[in-house]
């Protein structure tokens, strides 16, 4: 039979679809290390309408930033810190084993992802041990621990797949403590042979510990950076989101308006919903920091204004999304059928934005969370999405 479909049609089936969010990118893409100074990354940015319909991005460095934003503007970030959060042990019959934390659920109880993990029952033990770290490497010495950390399989959890681990803490102390010399930052799966250090992975002004990975976006700036941006009055609040499995795992549907996020612990401070208002009212613009940041102030907004608010969201932003309080974007280059992907579809729309992530391949920007950047202008948002 004929497919009588019209053009818009079949768009709109390829923005539900998850098939409709593939690209191929060339292996040698993908940023093993990061941009030294952080701001010398490269800026795709998308400025108009036209630009990935009619016109081409406008090709830059990071640190033009200042220069592309207007003064009264407002960047909103996510201080998230990230937390060593990879342990290696073994099970009493010595086989090794590797744990990813999710989040903690209970006090130094722990939802995490065992690999592997099929023989991890009810009841399994994990013993862990530091790692190769001195003494005088610890920045507080009080927190050396004994030679051995265990934790004890609770459950299995169905949404994730993981286990919620019980872990066997000295009194007084936390695991996030003990995470300093058990522990060590995890990279995603695609860095495979990177050379950076851990602060590498942090942003300058990661705060409030508790993320599995960086809110990448923000990896990019530097302290000088930001004070250009203030001294052109172009301000900066903060929100945090706790960088979980819901950022990074992969929509496993085919119709994605079903894909289900796993929640992710937020807070959007008073604070910054009244430096939110007040640069609105002004005739500023809110420039979210990255995907993370998006969530944070949208999942705030939920309700259909914005709130102070802190607790969890499964927020799940895709084309057709109403936006309630983001204006702009900073954000890197996503992986394919990835909901980081669908989200920025929904601030520009998908054919348009697989139509940059075209030009940026063409132009050789690295992708990733070690790779270059995109800055989406208030200009270029809706038309197309």
């Amino acid at each position: 039979m004929k497919d009588t479909s019209s053009p818009q049609e079949k768009d709109l089936e390829l923005d539900c679809s998850v098939a409709g969010y593939d690209y191929k990118l060339p292996p040698e893409l993908i940023a093993q290390n990061p941009a030294v100074p952080r701001d010398s990354s490269r800026l795709l940015v998308i400025n108009s309408p036209t630009t990935g319909i009619k016109t081409a991005s406008l090709h830059h460095i990071f640190h033009d930033l200042p220069a592309l934003l207007r003064s009264g503007d407002l960047l909103v970030m996510n201080n998230t810190r990230v937390i060593p959060a990879r342990l290696y042990g073994y099970k009493s019959t010595g086989a090794k084993i590797q744990v990813l934390l999710l989040e903690e659920q209970q006090h130094n109880c722990w939802l995490a992802l065992v690999k592997p993990g099929k023989s991890f029952k009810q009841g399994a033990k994990i013993i862990f041990e530091p790692r190769q770290l001195g003494i005088e490497d610890c920045k507080d010495s009080s927190l050396v621990p004994s030679p051995q950390l265990t934790a004890t399989v609770l459950e299995t959890d169905a949404a994730t797949g993981g286990r919620l681990l019980q872990f066997d803490v000295p009194e007084g102390k936390t695991l996030v403590q003990l995470l300093e010399i058990f522990g060590e930052v995890p990279l995603p799966p695609y860095i495979t042979t990177s050379e950076a250090a851990d602060e590498q992975y942090q942003t300058v002004y990661a705060k409030q510990p508790g993320a599995i990975a960086a809110p990448t976006a923000g990896l990019h700036f530097t302290p000088e950076l930001l004070q250009q941006l203030r001294d052109r009055q172009i301000n900066q609040a903060f929100v945090t989101l706790h960088v979980g499995v819901g950022t990074f795992r992969p929509v496993e549907v085919e119709d994605v308006t079903t894909h289900q996020m796993h929640e992710e612990w937020i807070e959007v401070p008073a604070a910054t919903v009244e430096q939110i208002r007040a640069t609105k009212a002004a005739g500023g613009r809110i420039i979210a920091v990255g995907t993370t940041a998006v969530r944070a102030l949208e999942g705030a907004a939920k309700s259909g204004n914005l709130q102070p608010f802190c607790g969890k969201t499964d927020l799940f932003i895709y084309p057709g999304y109403q936006w309630r309080v983001v204006d702009g974007l900073i954000t890197n280059f996503h992986l394919p059928r990835s909901s980081l992907l669908m989200l920025v579809s929904a601030l520009i729309g998908r054919q348009r934005l697989l139509n940059i992530y075209n030009e940026a391949i063409a132009f050789g920007y690295r992708f990733y969370s070690f790779g270059d950047a995109m800055l989406i202008l208030p200009s270029a948002v809706g038309v197309g999405s």
